[in-house]
């Protein structure tokens, strides 16, 4: 659906274009209006639109000017001027504007229709061959950023993708913010996108993992943040109510520790787990340990934890608590700061591994927990507080636990995800009629079988696209498609890119 933004200094006017056509019949929808041309284009730089219907004189700012500014930042925008004024030199100035049609008012109905016709033809004949391209250039701009700060990809590679991308990277620093929304993510893109028309020092990308990152080229570290800090506050209030969470990494030199400012932005992020709401978090002002010094949460073995979370043994969770601290007493990094950051680093991968155990976000569990790990300053408090978050976690499975034959099931699936798996072969393998097992899956897991099955397989393909070489046609086979176009169809359906190209990005 085509979108239109109408524009006139007098409201009837524009009430009644809301109702003299049928614009759903025409797949088109209106997005907004305005009385003057200014207040149009404040408008348009948040609404995007496809269409813009706009009179000719207006306070403030009239249509022609209204028409240059907007084409700035939407140069394929299609326009439609509206006017009392049959003069020809507005005539003259709307058609040098490439305007699709001047219409006198009174408006004719049908010579409206057939405008509103012609233009969305001329919309669609491009917009296939516009959105391959653009969707092409997208994915390897983001493929090349996406390389460059994981360290992935040789400088003299970087230099001639940048040029061919004319990208400018001739900053002396950067900073990194990352941008992760559930709500507006197509909006937030869009956003980034103009404002990076605007100021070409940023640099806008979506990562492997879906988040938006927005690269801040500075001339000067301390005046460059802040202006990078104000650019992201402006975001964040546009996009109010949205629960838009932002993290912004360190600011670094261009070159070898460029990679740096990405990662800590991306650390940054996993706070949003403890603190969860939405907002800019900073990585300089989190505990981060002191500089200089090995972190402790390098040696962080956490797949002991899953093994004895999963397993729900509090004293084995314990045991491995009061060891971690005892290692880290006896190690070279044992500071106020960084012992603080280990116990913050063992909060989030708790409430991380609970997450993924019961497939829903748990914002108020860990709230107090975190409040005093930051406020503790003692050994024996962390400690304390650690175990105590660990007994509550596997509590929090105890009261969770689902039916014996849905645990059951869920273990199988897990193991055999690779084979035909249906409710009809399972049900007589635990000799369960199959709707009964179907109705009682649903009501433990809050999914369809299908549907669990489905995200589970997709989730172990992910795995595999960037652990192994396989061939996505053989990774389709060991994740228990024998159909490759269906494995795409659902690789699509829960992760939004081909497996093509997701593994484009790795």
């Amino acid at each position: 659906m085509y979108r239109v933004f109408l524009v006139d200094d007098e409201p009837f006017i524009t009430e009644g274009l809301f109702d003299i056509i049928e614009w759903s019949d025409y797949g088109l929808e209106i997005v907004g209006s305005a009385e003057n041309g200014q207040e149009a284009l404040g408008k348009l730089m948040d609404t995007p639109a496809d269409i813009l219907l706009t009179d000719i004189s207006m306070p403030v700012m009239d249509g022609l000017t209204l028409i240059r500014e907007a084409r700035r930042f939407r140069p394929d925008l299609k326009v439609i001027i509206l006017s009392g004024y049959n003069d020809f030199h507005y005539i003259k100035d709307g058609l040098k504007l490439g305007v699709e049609n001047y219409l006198l008012k009174p408006i004719n109905i049908d010579e409206l229709q057939e405008t509103l016709t012609t233009t969305i033809d001329k919309l669609n004949a491009t917009r296939a061959d516009r959105l391959f391209s653009e969707y092409d250039i997208r994915i390897l701009r983001d493929n090349i950023l996406y390389r460059w700060l994981t360290g992935r990809i040789a400088p003299h590679e970087l230099d001639a993708r940048m040029d061919m991308l004319q990208i400018n990277m001739n900053s002396p620093y950067l900073v990194t913010a990352v941008l992760r929304t559930q709500e507006q993510f197509q909006h937030s893109y869009d956003e980034a996108q103009r404002l990076a028309v605007e100021d070409p020092s940023m640099l806008p990308f979506v990562d492997i993992d879906g988040d938006l990152v927005i690269v801040f080229m500075l001339e000067e570290p301390e005046e460059g943040k802040r202006r990078a800090m104000e650019a992201l506050h402006g975001m964040q209030k546009r996009f109010e109510p949205a629960r838009l969470r932002i993290s912004l990494g360190s600011v670094e030199a261009m070159g070898e520790h460029a990679p740096r400012s990405y990662a800590h932005a991306k650390k940054t992020q996993e706070y949003f787990l403890l603190f969860d709401e939405p907002g800019i978090l900073d990585y300089d002002i989190l505990p981060q340990g002191e500089k200089g010094l090995p972190s402790p949460v390098d040696s962080l073995n956490w797949s002991v934890y899953a093994k004895l979370i999963n397993a729900k043994d509090t004293e084995g969770l314990h045991e491995a608590i009061d060891a971690e601290f005892a290692r880290f007493l006896e190690g070279p990094s044992a500071t106020p700061a960084n012992l603080q950051s280990l116990a913050v680093e063992l909060m989030i991968r708790f409430k991380m591994e609970l997450e993924e155990i019961k497939q829903a976000e748990l914002p108020e569990f860990f709230k107090s927990g975190f409040a005093q790990v930051l406020q503790a300053d003692k050994l024996e408090d962390l400690a304390f507080i650690i175990k105590k978050t660990a007994s509550e976690t596997v509590e929090s499975l105890m009261r969770d636990v689902k039916s014996p034959i849905i645990q059951l099931l869920l273990g199988y699936i897990h193991e055999h995800y690779n084979e035909a798996l249906s409710l009809k072969t399972l049900g007589q393998q635990y000799n369960i009629h199959p709707v009964y097992l179907g109705h009682l899956f649903q009501k433990e897991t809050n999914e369809s079988f299908t549907e669990y099955l489905n995200k589970h397989r997709i989730d172990k393909a992910k795995e595999m696209l960037k652990e192994t070489h396989l061939k996505v046609s053989e990774i389709a086979q060991k994740v228990g498609y024998w159909e490759t176009g269906y494995f795409y169809k659902q690789f699509k359906k829960y992760v939004g890119i081909s497996p093509t190209d997701y593994k484009g990005l790795l």
